[in-house]
């Protein structure tokens, strides 16, 4: 695991502005797309699997300005104006968790919630997942991060029927659609050999 340096978010980062069909329409900094009310933006949420049916969740930090001290999934963050999803997921990967592995693009949706009045997320939102051959000890960005832990999904299913208000909202859409309409792809494919397949899927 490489070692984590630096600050890796920015209220100044230029996010892409999109139509509701994915369509670039301009940018703007992330503190304005996140103000009360929100702008329509690209963004993306990384799930981690082990062989063994467990996901990698973590807590937000207390210093994020939107559901800070929520738990939610892998990584998730935003392409930078002019940066493709594959290299802002594969970016985001590393800065926030310090690792790697392959991606595959699952499926895309829009969603809108707003914490209080502090601020909006609305957000064009792509959802990946990788796969581990194990749960491993990570490195995470403390900035970004103040808990994480690989949770057996059964254990997730309780825990998000028992306390959905632990979890930000994004991840509570994003945890049903994976084990109701996509639990397929959450099952790593395997090779002649007995081994995972893990590939990046292309981009449109």
């Amino acid at each position: 695991m490489n070692e984590v340096l630096g600050q890796v978010s920015f209220d100044s980062e230029d996010l892409i502005l999109v139509d509701s069909l994915d369509q670039v329409i301009g940018n703007a900094s992330k503190r304005t797309v996140h103000l009360p009310g929100g702008q329509l933006h690209r963004a993306f949420s990384i799930f981690v699997y082990t062989k063994n049916n467990q996901v990698l969740l973590h807590k937000r930090s207390q210093d994020k300005p939107l559901w800070p001290n929520f738990w939610t999934n892998s990584c998730c963050s935003h392409p930078r104006n002019g940066e493709s999803y594959d290299s802002a997921v594969h970016r985001r990967l590393q800065e926030e968790l310090g690792l790697q592995t392959p991606l595959t693009r699952v499926y895309q949706f829009e969603y809108l919630a707003h914490f209080g009045s502090v601020g909006t997320e609305h957000e064009l939102c792509a959802v990946y997942i990788g796969h581990l051959d194990d749960a491993i000890n990570i490195t995470p960005h403390p900035n970004e991060i103040s808990e994480w832990g690989w949770f057996d999904l059964d254990h997730v299913d309780a825990w998000v029927t028992a306390a959905p208000d632990e979890f930000t909202p994004w991840f509570l859409l994003e945890w049903q659609a994976l084990r109701e309409v996509h639990a397929d792809s959450v099952t790593p494919k395997m090779s002649a050999t007995g081994q995972s397949s893990k590939t990046d899927k292309p981009e449109h």
